[in-house]
């Protein structure tokens, strides 16, 4: 019996010992560490008082985010909240809070930069509209119908390629999807040359079925924008070439690769980029009295991306290169 009462003993101080680690542990896990009520186990008062006062700080401090996120408007978006220097919770959700609004910020101010750019780009064709309707009402009856609508014209045609552009623009912006058909690459890129006769030679080589999975109205747009933009800009001759290639990682199945090259003056190797942007202006090489309106590059490149491509500005020993890289059909099997 005695030797019965001492393994109890001994039984009681081994859980005692379990307790006090064990709400230790507890403690230190929870982020309130310090000493342990021995008498209490794991479950201490002291423990319950530090719990609460820290969720009342972390109530607290969401509260005041909140507050500071109310004050933050399209007014005055380069407010940002405090980050806290504890690297807790509340330091991660300051700082996706504040990479949230440097995200935001960006894209009000491309926003408001477009609006600008778009305003002066449709108030041009619109002055001139109006200084030759005017000229015509001083001297009505010296005019003749035929000449003024010829005049006339060109400000309009204008007028109407700026707002298809935006109007495109803006239905990209949105996020509406693309239609997913297999389309005849070769057979497209033959087509759009064939109903564009300008003045500049152009060279094709096009290797036939090459498969795309898309939608065909807008690859046509890629394709009528491109060969627009190096018929403006060549001197004499486009060379458009279609082919199949590898590709990569990226494009496991293959790629279709179009490649439309202009021997004209070309694009700085700083200013690739640049051309791609909304209402973007370069050089007079590649001024807007060529024609363009400054959208037709932007909306190609996102066609491109929209069908999971690229369209980039590749180096060439003369003009401009411009390079085409689109996924295969994978059910085609090119």
């Amino acid at each position: 019996m005695p030797c019965r009462r001492r393994a109890t003993g001994v039984s009681r101080r081994r859980m005692d010992r379990v307790q006090r680690r064990a709400g230790a542990a507890v403690l230190r896990l929870s982020g309130h560490g310090g000493p342990v009520d021995r008498g209490n186990g794991p479950f201490h008062r002291g423990g319950r008082v530090r719990g609460a006062a820290h969720r009342r700080q972390l109530a607290q401090t969401r509260g005041r985010l909140r507050a500071q996120l109310d004050h933050i408007q399209s007014t005055n978006p380069g407010r940002r909240v405090p980050v806290p220097k504890v690297k807790d919770e509340i330091y991660r959700l300051a700082r996706s809070v504040n990479e949230t609004l440097d995200r935001l910020e960006h894209t009000l101010e491309q926003q408001r930069r477009f609006c600008a750019d778009a305003s002066h780009e449709l108030r041009t064709p619109i002055t001139a509209i109006r200084v030759q309707l005017e000229d015509a009402l001083l001297a009505a009856e010296d005019v003749d119908l035929r000449t003024l609508c010829e005049d006339v014209l060109p400000s309009v045609e204008r007028l109407q390629a700026i707002t298809t552009g935006l109007l495109t623009l803006t239905r990209f912006d949105a996020g509406v999807p693309n239609a997913r058909h297999p389309v005849d690459l070769s057979e497209l890129v033959a087509l759009e040359l064939k109903s564009h006769q300008g003045d500049r030679r152009v060279v094709l080589q096009v290797t036939p079925g090459v498969i795309v999975n898309g939608d065909r109205l807008q690859l046509r747009q890629l394709i009528c924008n491109l060969i627009q933009n190096a018929q403006r800009y060549a001197s004499s001759t486009v060379t458009v070439t279609l082919r199949r290639e590898n590709g990569g990682p990226r494009f496991a199945k293959g790629v279709a690769e179009l490649e439309i090259l202009d021997d004209g003056a070309g694009i700085a190797i700083d200013h690739r980029e640049m051309v791609f942007q909304r209402f973007a202006r370069l050089d007079s090489a590649r001024s807007r009295d060529a024609g363009g309106i400054g959208l037709g590059l932007p909306i190609a490149r996102l066609i491109a991306e929209r069908h999971d491509g690229t369209l980039t500005i590749a180096d060439s020993a003369q003009g401009a290169r411009f390079l085409v890289r689109l996924p295969l059909d994978s059910q085609v099997g090119g």
